[in-house]
């Protein structure tokens, strides 16, 4: 399934996708393990533990970052890490980037 196809997937069927969610998708779509996931993005377990969670915040340089190592939407990460941001702030804002036509 495309990640496209998948985050549009994840947000009927539950709350709007945070960025923790859109990476878990990934990881468990490649059938990777935390800890395999972690080695690879070259970060530590327990960092991918708190951002999966929604307890760490990901930058959008950061989400761009790992979304590009997974071969991931990167529109679908910044989206993602704002969505984040605005419900940190406690802002109830809804967001929809495109790519220029």
């Amino acid at each position: 399934m495309r990640t496209k196809n998948l985050g549009k997937l994840l947000e009927k069927t539950t709350e709007p996708l945070s960025f923790g969610g859109f990476l878990r998708s990934a990881r468990t779509n490649r059938d990777m393990t935390q800890t395999e996931m972690a080695q690879f993005l070259k970060i530590s377990k327990s960092t991918l533990c708190d951002i999966e969670k929604g307890r760490q915040h990901v930058s959008i340089e950061l989400a761009i970052k790992l979304a590009k190592k997974c071969g991931l939407s990167q529109v679908l990460a910044v989206e993602c890490s704002i969505r984040d941001s605005l419900r940190r702030a406690g802002l109830k804002l809804t967001i929809e980037l495109k790519q220029p036509a």
